[in-house]
């Protein structure tokens, strides 16, 4: 089964954006291997606010030839310069992607209301979030409401230079988990 990872990074007090969607408090660290993460990754999911933020941003970070669903309520569905727009559930598409064949990851690329249905429905494996040392006092949280309690087991930490610290779980009750 393929591994579907929910990749972030939040400040201290647990927010993807500040109160007006900005990002520039994460710093640039050069220890951040960004290059080898999106190596490992073919298929990318986003909800449609992230996707209208990398937009904005210098451009859209995805690997060539690799896969893009944006799942929205307010674009209309098609593909638009390579990228699948979707009105489709996110789950069965999250499930139908981890059952393919091959190594490639599945980026869950932002998106706390994506994050927390996927999550929700089994299809999350991992949980990747690098804390900065920053509180915001509000913003866009890391995972929007959750129906039930979801059991992690940390599997990986990394400290970089800039202060941010990785922590990377295993989500115990995903769908194909070994237990």
């Amino acid at each position: 089964m393929r591994l579907l990872r929910y990749n972030v990074a939040a400040s201290l007090d647990g927010f993807l954006a500040d109160a007006q969607g900005a990002f520039d408090w994460i710093p640039d660290d050069p220890a951040v291997d960004f290059a080898g993460l999106f190596a490992k990754v073919d298929t990318y999911l986003l909800g449609r606010r992230t996707y209208d933020t990398v937009l904005a941003t210098a451009g859209p970070p995805f690997t060539p030839g690799s896969r893009v669903f944006v799942f929205s309520r307010t674009l209309a569905p098609g593909t638009v310069n390579g990228v699948t727009i979707l009105r489709d559930d996110p789950v069965e598409l999250a499930r139908s992607l981890r059952h393919e064949e091959g190594t490639g990851e599945i980026w869950l690329f932002g998106g706390g209301e994506l994050f927390a249905t996927l999550l929700d429905a089994g299809q999350v494996d991992r949980i990747e979030v690098t804390v900065v040392p920053v509180l915001l006092g509000g913003g866009v949280p890391l995972v929007a409401h959750i129906t039930k309690r979801s059991q992690l087991a940390l599997v990986h930490t990394q400290v970089y230079p800039s202060g941010m610290v990785a922590l990377h779980y295993n989500v115990l009750a995903a769908e194909g988990a070994a237990r």
